[in-house]
């Protein structure tokens, strides 16, 4: 080899070289951007866990303290309504169930009537927590079928009243007649009797 092909083949491993701490710098600087990217995204993730956890436990308060409140309107003993935030499968899921006496138990062993509240409680209190609000109006079929005793059955008529009242909701209910009609005229705004002749119904407001 010749000292003009040493020359010419050391020049090239210069022109090399220059280019491989090109390509270290352009690395480098990658990562830099990278790294910086990561905290980024560490503090928006805290960030966000942060509102996650304060919106579960807002969550849990007003539901849990409203649907509570509607059993212990009704109940001599009541449930307690609790919901629990667990992650599975990467996702935050929750669990709803009763407790009483400090046990959980499972909200469809609670008897149909603690059931038939939850439920009405629950709808109250998702309805409350939208925004913007739909609205102000809940119809409901028979929402407390199940609820068994004509002291029970007067008591929710009252919860009923109290929550349309604090919430400004107007509640329109169907329900058979599980109390005196005085009871019922007592908590209504409005009571409308139905009745069915020959196919034909006929509405007739009390």
């Amino acid at each position: 080899m010749t000292l003009k092909e040493i020359r010419y083949r050391l020049e090239q491993k210069k022109g090399e070289r220059a280019q491989i701490e090109r390509s270290i710098t352009h690395l480098e600087s990658l990562i830099d951007e990278g790294k910086v990217a990561l905290r980024a995204h560490e503090k928006a993730k805290k960030i966000l866990q942060e509102v996650a956890l304060k919106t579960q436990q807002q969550l849990s308060y007003n539901v849990s303290d409203i649907v509570s409140m509607a059993l212990e309107t009704v109940f001599e003993t009541p449930y307690e309504l609790k919901l629990e935030f667990i992650e599975r499968r990467n996702k935050t899921e929750c669990d709803i169930y009763f407790v009483r006496d400090g046990l959980k138990i499972d909200p469809f062993s609670g008897g149909g009537g603690a059931i038939d509240i939850a439920a009405f409680a629950l709808r109250v209190a998702l309805w409350s927590m939208q925004q913007p609000k739909p609205r102000p109006t809940l119809i409901l079929d028979e929402p407390f079928k199940h609820l068994k005793g004509e002291d029970a059955n007067r008591k929710v008529l009252e919860m009923v009243s109290k929550i349309s009242k604090k919430l400004n909701i107007q509640i329109i209910m169907v329900s058979d007649e599980r109390v005196s009609r005085e009871v019922t005229i007592e908590f209504a705004d409005k009571l409308f009797e139905t009745s069915i002749r020959d196919g034909i119904t006929t509405i007739q407001e009390i």
